[in-house]
């Protein structure tokens, strides 16, 4: 390897120094002293030096551009657990919890505590040996969590190297990665211009960020840090919770913008009081503040419940709530085509987050509260909870107020809306709606449907991400020539999946029409369909009585079915489709009665053959197979070991029957 010149190291080192220098007083001290541009050009320069000299520093800034896109996240189990809190919703709560410090302490002293703003994002635990970066994971179930540490190392607020203080051999810091109001605000008005649906707080947009696959993702959004907990640490200890936030702080890591030791709870409540009354200046979501007992010593006496500590308690805000008007209601669709109305206000300032939109939830709500286009309404938003309107001033009602019907089409593509009976949901069932696009596409090619092997979820969306397919059937239309184009795809992966896409161009009618995504139609109603229709063609304008002669047919199936295959969007586009779908399970409606039509089964205990097996030998024979007992059912076939099921057949008086005797029914 050619040895690099020491000018041109020292200039390296130089400015990983500078730049690693620039970030901590951008992002954690929020004062720069460089623009932007005097930034990136160094930054650049940087780059161009480690490409030239193959030297890159380990807390270089270059380390935090998106690694390739992962397959997964895998699991990382945490030295210590990452507890949750106990919740206090009054001054009075904070208080009691005082006092139980005190009595489980056994003191009547006062006792020391922390107090900080609890931040509304997601919590995080980094892990540094010897000083350096080594890994970051989610809190998960508290003992077991996911290892984000590709998206972490681009987030600019997290030190690569502890520098300025002294260096434990290992430590996990944890703290909350959030994204600031400005920001989240600037985000939603870029994915609405894109007609991308906007996030409903900074904290899930903070969350959905770190929970990319793609670390690119996560790279292009401006996401910050607030470390404030300890877990396992070696080669170093603590004594107090403000002797760690002083070592953080000459670490340069962020710490909360508040952090006071208070003398007793009088004084710690002072300092709610404090965060309270700051709370719409910071410019991140707080929904409360949390108080510690300052001392591990004390700490370590108190212990945990079962899944929080008894040192420490959030004290939680009162939601924030503001008066604006209606100005319009639109109809919203979602990625499974459920319909949401969502109105449109006056842009109003909640808790210092600008609201022009919330949700209405559904139409039964928009009718039980009388919402109508014009009202003046308070909303409320609070930190986990999309802004949504609890109240309508009525009394400020003009007449001029105009009522927002149910649809009657979709907003979106303009197909049939159905509406289940006891639902209070309206759905697209169109084939073509660009907002449930790839949730259908997702349904077309899993393995119960086409079985298209290599089209999983991360290769649907990039090739929807670049244009590639907008539809299921553009599916057919893609070329080895475009996958090769695309990350992710090498000669073999993308003759392999063209390969796959030309094999589920020969499928049976079954598995089509369950790939379709039909309310309602399962695969067992997908087969009950093509053991009674000849083709495809055949279901074109059916009727909803058609349907129903099917035994196992329901009604609300029926007029499902029959909705689809009347639509003229949705039989464009199956005409459209160049397949060759054969029908072995064709009967005709007039075909000679099977032994178990009508009857439901359901199975239980350890069975001669796999379930299902049975499952095919009994739908082979016009039965149908439940998941659960009932009265509706008419056989249980029980084998060994059986459970709770067979006591509760014989109290319904369903009868049983042995995996013989099913044979026999059947006329094996």
């Amino acid at each position: 390897m050619k040895k690099i010149p020491d000018n041109v190291k020292k200039e390296i080192k130089d400015l990983v120094r500078e730049l690693n220098s620039h970030c901590y007083r951008y992002y954690v001290l929020d004062s720069p002293v460089i623009t932007d541009e005097d930034y990136d050009r160094r930054y650049r320069h940087l780059k161009e030096l480690e490409e030239r000299c193959k030297y890159v520093m380990p807390d270089s800034p270059t380390r935090r551009v998106g690694a390739p896109p992962l397959d997964k996240f895998e699991k990382v189990k945490h030295r210590e657990p990452m507890l949750s809190l106990d919740n206090a919703f009054s001054r009075d709560e904070v208080k009691e919890f005082d006092r139980r410090v005190k009595r489980f302490l056994k003191t009547e002293e006062d006792v020391a505590y922390t107090v900080e703003p609890k931040y509304d994002g997601l919590a995080i635990e980094l892990t540094y040996r010897k000083g350096v970066f080594y890994r970051a994971s989610t809190r998960g179930d508290g003992y077991e969590g996911e290892d984000v540490t590709a998206n972490i190392r681009t987030v600019r607020a997290v030190p690569l190297k502890i520098a300025g203080a002294e260096v434990p051999d290992e430590i996990d810091i944890r703290g909350e990665v959030y994204m600031d109001i400005n920001e989240f605000e600037q985000l939603n008005k870029e994915r609405l211009k894109h007609n991308e649906p906007a996030f409903a707080n900074p904290r899930n947009a903070a969350a959905g960020a770190i929970r990319q696959l793609d670390s690119s993702v996560t790279a292009s959004r401006k996401l910050f840090l607030a470390c404030y907990g300890i877990g396992a640490v070696s080669g170093m200890s603590f004594n107090s919770q403000m002797e760690f936030i002083k070592w953080l702080e000459s670490a340069r890591f962020p710490v909360p913008a508040i952090v006071r030791l208070a003398k007793g709870i009088d004084k710690a409540v002072s300092v709610i009081d404090e965060i309270e009354e700051k709370r719409a200046d910071f410019p991140f979501e707080t929904d409360g503040a949390v108080i510690k007992v300052n001392e591990f010593r004390l700490q370590e006496l108190l212990g945990v419940k079962t899944r929080e500590p008894r040192w420490a308690t959030a004290f939680k805000f009162a939601a924030h709530r503001g008066t604006t008007k209606i100005k319009d209601i639109i109809a919203g669709v979602g990625r499974t085509g459920t319909i949401t109305p969502v109105a449109m206000l006056e842009p109003v300032s909640i808790g210092g987050v600008t609201v022009s939109r919330s949700t209405l939830h559904n139409w039964d709500e928009i009718r039980r509260k009388d919402i109508r286009i014009g009202d003046t309404v308070v909303v409320e938003r609070a930190g986990d909870v999309i802004p949504h309107v609890i109240e309508v001033l009525k009394g400020k009602r003009t007449g001029r107020e105009k009522p927002f019907p149910p649809p009657e089409k979709c907003p979106v593509c303009g197909s049939a809306v159905e509406r289940e009976e006891g639902e209070v949901a309206f759905q697209c069932i169109g084939l073509n709606c660009a907002a449930q696009v790839q949730e259908r596409i997702m349904h077309f090619v899993s393995r119960g449907a086409m079985d298209i092997e290599g089209l999983g979820e991360k290769n649907v969306e990039l090739l929807y991400s670049k244009g590639l397919i907008k539809h299921f059937v553009d599916i057919y239309s893609l070329k080895k020539q475009d996958l090769l184009e695309l990350p992710r795809f090498a000669e073999r992966s993308a003759q392999n999946l063209i390969e796959a896409i030309e094999k589920s161009k020969k499928t049976t009618l079954a598995r089509f029409l369950f790939s379709l995504g039909i309310i309602h139609v399962g695969e067992y109603a997908a087969k009950l369909l093509a053991r009674n229709f000849k083709k495809l063609e055949d279901l074109y304008k059916v009727g909803p009585e058609r349907i129903e002669d099917i035994k196992q047919m329901g009604e609300k199936t029926a007029a499902s079915i029959s909705k689809f295959f009347n639509d003229p969007r949705n039989l464009k586009t199956l005409r459209s489709l160049d397949l060759e779908i054969s029908n072995p399970d064709f009967k005709g409606m007039a075909r000679q009665r099977l032994p178990f039509d009508g009857l439901t089964f359901v199975i239980t205990g350890t069975l001669p053959r796999p379930r299902k097996e049975i499952r095919e030998l009994i739908e082979g024979v016009g039965g149908h197979v439940s998941g659960s007992i009932s009265k509706s059912a008419d056989y249980l076939v029980v084998g060994e070991d059986a459970g709770s099921k067979l006591k509760k057949a014989k109290s319904l008086g369903v009868n049983t029957v042995s995996y013989g005797e099913l044979l026999k029914l059947a006329g094996r």
